[in-house]
């Protein structure tokens, strides 16, 4: 009995360890995870549901569970697909939930299944894409799964071919276009980098340059950044030579001359900036 009671206290004790500690562990809060508090991988999922199918995308649809209903369709021009068992579904214009609840529901009418745990999953992109052109790596037609801004189309399309490159147009289907800046994206919030959508065209243009010469230690041609300065260009040509004066800086811009312009002056595209010799 002596010993009995004994155990009787030890467990008690034990008990009232647990309870005492386990409530302050439990107030203790733990930093989740960096991948969970991450938004973007539940974001692309969501995106991905919505995805609205078209004629030519590949899908995947299968049953969890049942591996003898597994099928991988390509959207044809009429808008449907050929499943087993139900036949010709609607695909094109809806969107991946849709599907997947919609033959879901033909399942359970035709009585194939009970309580089928649908999944259907786009293997190939083909009916939203954007069109990439001009100064990247890989030009061409890249296809869209979700939304995307324009620094990650560019991206996708190999990145731009040359450091200097900085003008890109992003024409939307209506016509309508608008000139971005790949610095300004690069170091701009999210209102720099605008999305883009089905249809759109992104433009890579080539660098702007001007060109120098005179009495300027290098001589040639360079590429202009935005608010590009005519001092800042003597800067890029090197400087002055020992006989150069910034007194006597002339531009042709097209088929006129500015003589004498300031260091102020903003160089534009394809200027010619001569630098003459000062007097003694």
């Amino acid at each position: 009995m002596v010993s009995l009671f004994k155990r009787w206290i030890a467990a008690c004790l034990m008990a009232v360890a647990v309870t005492t500690v386990m409530p302050a562990a439990a107030q203790t809060p733990v930093a989740p995870p960096a991948s969970a508090t991450a938004s973007d991988p539940a974001r692309n999922t969501v995106e991905r549901e919505r995805y609205i199918l078209g004629r030519g995308d590949v899908v995947e649809v299968s049953v969890i569970g049942r591996p003898e209903y597994l099928a991988r369709v390509q959207i044809q021009e009429d808008g449907t697909i050929l499943l087993p068992f139900i036949n010709n579904v609607p695909a094109a214009g809806r969107s991946v939930l849709e599907l997947r609840n919609q033959v879901r529901g033909e399942l359970v009418k035709g009585q194939y299944f009970a309580d089928p745990a649908v999944n259907v999953t786009v293997v190939s992109f083909a009916s939203r894409y954007v069109t990439v052109l001009g100064q990247v790596r890989q030009p061409g037609v890249v296809p869209i799964d979700r939304s995307y801004r324009v620094s990650e189309i560019i991206a996708r399309a190999g990145g731009v071919a040359s450091d200097t490159i900085d003008t890109i147009t992003l024409t939307r289907p209506d016509g309508k276009s608008v000139d971005l800046s790949l610095r300004r994206i690069a170091t701009a919030g999210p209102e720099g980098d605008p999305m883009v959508a089905d249809g759109d065209k992104v433009y890579v243009a080539p660098a702007k340059v001007f060109y120098i010469n005179g009495q300027v230690n290098k001589p040639g041609t360079y590429p202009i950044v935005q608010g590009m300065t005519v001092q800042m260009a003597l800067s890029y040509g090197g400087g002055l030579t020992a006989i150069g004066s910034s007194k006597r800086v002339k531009i042709t811009r097209g088929s006129t001359e500015l003589a004498r312009v300031k260091p102020t002056e903003i160089v534009q595209p394809d200027d010619v900036i001569v630098v003459g010799e000062r007097f003694f």
